[in-house]
């Protein structure tokens, strides 16, 4: 006989990824730190997208999970670039040392 888990689990395991790299945006100086810190965040929401559309036997869910792939594909591709050309010029990646940027 199989059990299906309910919703609950997933949610709660969402909410705690999603701490996890809140707290790693805010308490991290690295920049690939915080890059990847965000990464987690939408790795919570497409866990949560996904419970929840097996909870409703919806699509929907499972379609915006591709969408939110897609833009984190091209965030990480940018961001990688930007990270890229800062530590060219400034031999850090350090956030703070980005402050001296302002204009």
């Amino acid at each position: 006989m199989m059990h299906s888990i309910g919703t609950e689990p997933y949610i709660m395991l969402s909410l705690v990824l999603f701490l996890m790299g809140a707290m790693g945006v805010l308490m991290r100086r690295n920049a690939i730190l915080v890059f990847m810190s965000v990464e987690l965040m939408l790795n919570s929401a497409n866990l949560a997208l996904v419970a929840f559309a097996q909870q409703w036997q919806q699509i929907n869910g499972h379609v915006f999970v591709f969408f939110v792939m897609t833009v984190a594909a091209a965030e990480v591709a940018v961001g990688l670039a930007l990270i890229v050309n800062i530590f060219r010029e400034r031999q850090s990646i350090n956030i703070d040392d980005l402050q001296q940027m302002r204009g």
